[in-house]
């Protein structure tokens, strides 16, 4: 059986129940493969549809015009023609006809096409056959789809933002795609040097707001004294040195999108000010009183968890809940092991393009790069192919090569200050190492919070007793940077007996 199809051979021998709402439904499928087209016509047949099937665009396009078919599902490449260049002529004589594109191109570009040019649903190849009937059913029973506009066509795979095909990217494109001409909030997780900013620009480039600004502003990098005025501009006069009027990140992104980074350390009479500019969609700058509508998106993003921080009194959940309109969570590398050789050839191209020569990694030094922890995420990586290109002469890399980068590797920064995994992120590595190494499943991720819950504030509180209050010393002894440990005393509220400071 065809790769593109995964092995679900219940999903294929098993009788699906046939609804009353299939009889006489015809599905028409277009796919090179033959293969492909027998098991997605033998999964439909059973779930009570009528399936023709062809190999070609033209003949799909014929069926088409002349009327036949309740729902298409296409593939992307065909012998005769894409299969996303066939959407907008079927969209123009028969707009109420539902298109599920599926492809083996499981780029970012793909899913953004598909949803912009009216598909109803992409699928990346491989997909589930209960998944593919399942979006059948809900293709042929939702209510009609607006007419696509005309777009500026996006032919090229270069400079996208997220690169990686595993099933966890997949589920971001999608989700992505379907955001992208929408001015919903979005709350983008994930631990640093995931990509979190990535996402922001991939939802302001290629959606509707493209043509107006992206301004970033990170949360931990502006004295907490001046984020008001950083954020919402201030008046001449407003305070001691406002020389000048000053032009704040809102108004600098008018009509584009605003991407505030590391939400969690906004203090809280920014929270405040913040959570009205969601409400009520205007703001005064510092020292004005002339209300500014506010025309932005916004994309906020955290490594930390805010849950957490909500119980402790450090962040407004009303505030949470304006942002977290729609959460995406991106993996950390560790996850998607899959996804490092295309990364890497990914981050070769770079450098070629800078004037460094890319360098072949044997099979045994890809297989050690999927097997390393990768505490510093993408970002670690991206650093590592650099010095390889940058300090080693011969062309082919050895996993001995591999095996002395990770092993003198400097902890990998998160956002600009020294190793900074984290307890919480400590505790869910090791759940996830325990777990895996016992071939069990994740508990549910609530028992990650108890645990942190239960065992940072004691441990902290421990490695201080233990240490009589040297805090560089109880810092190592956690793994954390100690500017991370002060700020968890902080937080924590934590008494700290000082014996030697």
């Amino acid at each position: 059986m065809n790769e593109a199809i995964q092995q679900h051979q219940p999903d294929i021998v098993a009788p699906l129940l046939e609804e009353p709402s299939a009889s006489g439904r015809t599905i028409l499928i277009a796919d090179d493969d033959r293969a492909i087209r027998t098991v997605l016509s033998q999964a439909l047949g059973r779930a009570g549809y009528e399936v023709r099937t062809t190999g070609t665009a033209a003949t799909l396009w014929t069926w088409v015009s002349d009327g036949a078919g309740d729902l298409v599902i296409t593939d992307v490449v065909m012998p005769d023609e894409n299969g996303l260049d066939l959407i907008p002529r079927i969209k123009k004589i028969r707009p109420d006809l539902r298109i599920i594109v599926m492809s083996a191109q499981n780029t970012l570009l793909t899913a953004v096409k598909a949803t912009e040019r009216g598909a109803f649903e992409y699928l990346p190849k491989p997909f589930d056959l209960t998944e593919l009937v399942g979006v059948v059913r809900r293709a042929l029973s939702a209510p009609p789809q607006p007419v696509p506009g005309a777009d500026g066509d996006r032919s090229q795979d270069e400079g996208l933002p997220l690169i990686g095909r595993s099933a966890a990217m997949q589920e971001i494109y999608r989700t992505l795609a379907r955001l992208m001409n929408t001015d919903l909030t979005v709350m983008v997780t994930g631990e640093s040097g995931t990509g979190k900013e990535l996402v922001a620009r991939a939802l302001h480039d290629y959606g509707k707001r493209r043509t107006g600004p992206f301004v970033a502003i990170n949360m931990a990098a502006i004295p907490r004294d001046l984020i008001e005025s950083e954020l919402f501009g201030h008046e001449k006069g407003a305070f001691t040195g406002a020389t000048t009027r000053g032009v704040g990140r809102f108004e600098q992104a008018d009509g584009g999108t605003l991407f505030l980074d590391e939400i969690g350390d906004m203090p809280p009479e920014a929270q405040t000010r913040l959570l009205r500019v969601l409400q009520e969609n205007e703001y005064t700058t510092v020292g004005g009183r002339t209300a500014i509508r506010a025309n932005v998106r916004i994309v906020a993003a955290t490594h930390r968890d805010l849950t957490q921080l909500i119980r402790q009194g450090l962040f407004r959940e009303d505030l949470f809940y304006r942002l977290n309109v729609v959460p995406i969570r991106l993996p950390a590398l560790r996850e998607r092991p899959e996804d490092i050789p295309e990364l890497v050839r990914h981050f070769q191209a770079q450098i070629m393009d800078e004037g460094l020569p890319a360098k072949i990694l044997d099979a045994l030094a890809m297989d050690r790069l999927k097997r390393h922890r990768w505490p510093g995420n993408v970002r670690e990586l991206e650093n590592l192919v650099r010095r390889l290109a940058a300090l080693y002469s011969q062309e082919t890399i050895s996993v001995d090569v591999i095996e002395a980068e990770l092993a003198t590797a400097p902890p990998t920064p998160a956002n600009g200050g020294g190793t900074n995994e984290g307890l919480g992120s400590l505790v869910e590595r090791h759940l996830r190492e325990y777990f895996a190494a016992h071939d069990e499943s994740l508990p549910p991720s609530g028992l990650h919070d108890r645990v942190l819950r239960e065992v940072e504030r004691p441990l902290i509180a421990l490695s201080l007793e233990a240490t009589r209050g040297n805090q560089i010393r109880a810092a190592q002894v956690l793994g954390l940077n100690r500017n991370t440990l002060r700020k968890k005393i902080r937080e924590l509220d934590i008494q700290v007996t000082r014996g030697v400071r």
